[in-house]
């Protein structure tokens, strides 16, 4: 069993920057393949990025493409999703996502494991 908890959302002025973490407990996150995804309010959980579990892989939603980065301290059993240029439109519950192999997947299908979420509020 792997446990996921993010943090670091918050209020933002279109244009700041937010760093989420994704602290893990249970067992290591080194093995796995490790996304982020976000709900806004009455639309359905989307894909924003993920990587393998040794990160050479990634890919990004292109709504974030250039934008956000995805990154992991193995030492931490932590995953990092750094935004910047932030835009109202990104405001969401994030969600951090692990699964139980080590390719990663764009859909929420594709994940065992997920935290709580974290809210993220970009203003104008």
């Amino acid at each position: 069993q792997v446990q996921l908890a993010e943090s670091g959302g918050g209020l933002v002025q279109a244009g700041g920057s937010l760093r989420l973490s994704c602290a893990a407990s249970g067992r290591t996150l080194s093995a796995s393949a490790v996304g982020w995804f976000r709900q806004a309010p009455e639309k359905e959980r989307e894909f924003v990025a993920a990587f393998n579990w040794n990160g050479a892989s990634t890919a990004y939603a292109d709504s974030v493409k250039g934008r956000f980065t995805i990154s992991r301290d193995n030492t931490k059993n932590t995953v990092y999703l750094q935004m910047t240029s932030l835009k109202p439109e990104d405001t969401a519950v994030y969600y951090c996502a692990a699964r139980t192999t080590a390719i990663r997947g764009m859909s929420p299908g594709d994940y065992r494991y997920w935290g709580p979420g974290t809210q993220v509020t970009v203003s104008s």
